[in-house]
């Protein structure tokens, strides 16, 4: 029995460290790449994968039913809610024109119909991005504008 544990427990640390080292590159990717694009890659891939390694190593390690599977509960949430918030973010990147279209290889959300799904009507497709402040200042007027309206 002491050496099932032993090495249960020898499985476990290398999960976690291999794990911890997974989110240790996602942070050091969102601090060295250039865009949001990259950064969100960056700081949701290795993430998650590190984050599960963790989870399965504190499973082993702790070996309890209600630990497992709330481990298992944390765990399923983390990979339903990474893609999503990765999803939103690169879209408002992406309209907001806080991307390097020099970096992008395809741009399948450049013309047509994507394109109208993306922007509003108002914005043109090759305008220079705002600037922050800019941005958020046009968005509240637009907000506003949008308030005073009826109906």
């Amino acid at each position: 029995m002491n050496d099932i544990s032993t090495a249960g427990d020898v499985v476990a640390v290398v999960l976690l460290l291999v794990g911890s080292l997974l989110c240790l590159t996602a942070g050091l990717g969102l601090l060295r790449f250039p865009d949001v694009l990259t950064r969100m890659h960056a700081g949701t891939k290795p993430q998650v994968l590190g984050f599960l390694l963790i989870m399965l190593g504190g499973a082993i390690r702790l070996q309890g039913w209600s630990t497992t599977w709330m481990l298992l509960l944390v765990a399923a949430f983390q990979m339903l809610t990474a893609p999503v918030s990765a999803h939103m973010i690169s879209r408002v990147a992406y309209r907001r024109r806080h991307i390097r279209r020099d970096l992008l290889l395809v741009d399948d959300l450049s013309g047509g119909e994507a394109r109208d799904s993306v922007y509003r009507g108002d914005e043109p497709a090759d305008a220079p991005p705002e600037e922050p402040g800019r941005a958020l200042a046009k968005s509240r007027r637009e907000d506003e504008a949008d308030r005073e309206q009826p109906g």
